[in-house]
């Protein structure tokens, strides 16, 4: 697409040339599909080329992050927004947008369902290793969900289909992992500072920095440089504890953590 190659201001035009933000292979075909904060779903073959588009009947705002079951090929991802774009996504933050959904394509039937919504900036997707739920990270909120696929799984499953396996996380949960080990690794982006934690008791004042004259999302990408803390935790296959920090150390510090990808030879790619 012209414009969209080379060395060029990226923010200025993601909203025209795309922006990846997940990515999941198919084992079975070795296709590779993308969530494109813009473009949707996306899909490449074995050999790569060019991304074809997925066309759904679902109008998307901003396609996060998405999971494949190697069982059936139906795909789960997250629409962060039915109201902001990527290119926004602190107009989310700040007023506490309820807007996101969880959900499903089929792409044996080409159908799309919503599985959760009215969710917090629903990020990070991860299928369980035995295919019985989703765990879905939602943002504004700092916990991780979990969505029975089978509704027999839960005897305490809420009326809402979901349950809460994480709360009260230590910064802003992003993507999510299996861990070889067990658990689930969890990106967060930052840690938590008196700042935030005040922002969070307290919305209203996040809706009222939205109207003053200001570009927050500058504001912010200068804050994450000089005040971004990010980390991973851990988290317990079954009751969601944090068993394990990964952050820097000796003064060091990760300007922020979107991802950890442990290996089976316990190799940790951030």
């Amino acid at each position: 697409r012209e414009g969209c190659e080379g060395p060029h201001e990226h923010q200025q035009t993601e909203h025209v040339c795309g922006r990846p933000l997940g990515l999941a292979f198919d084992k079975s075909t070795g296709n590779l599909f993308i969530a494109d904060a813009y473009m949707g779903l996306l899909e490449v073959g074995p050999e790569g080329g060019l991304a074809n588009q997925i066309l759904l009947d679902e109008p998307l705002t901003f396609t996060n992050s998405l999971d494949i079951d190697p069982r059936t090929g139906v795909i789960y991802f997250t629409d962060s927004s039915s109201v902001y774009q990527r290119r926004n996504y602190i107009g989310a933050m700040l007023s506490a947008d309820r807007t996101g959904r969880l959900m499903k394509y089929d792409p044996n039937t080409k159908q799309v369902t919503t599985l959760l919504s009215n969710l917090g900036f629903p990020n990070g997707v991860v299928l369980s290793e035995t295919g019985d739920y989703l765990l879905v990270a939602e943002t504004i909120t700092c916990r991780i969900l979990r969505y029975w696929l089978n509704d027999t799984s839960s005897a305490s499953k809420s009326r809402e289909s979901y349950e809460v396996f994480a709360d009260r996380l230590p910064g802003f949960p992003d993507n999510i992992k299996r861990s070889p080990r067990g658990g689930y690794w969890v990106g967060l982006n930052t840690k938590h500072s008196k700042l935030t934690e005040i922002g969070m008791s307290n919305p209203w004042l996040g809706r009222a920095a939205l109207g003053l004259p200001v570009d927050w999302m500058k504001v912010h990408s200068y804050w994450a440089k000089y005040k971004g803390n990010g980390m991973a935790v851990r988290l317990s296959e079954g009751s969601g504890v944090i068993t394990e920090v990964f952050e820097g150390k000796n003064g060091n510090k990760w300007m922020s953590i979107s991802e950890l990808e442990e290996r089976d030879d316990g190799t940790l790619w951030v």
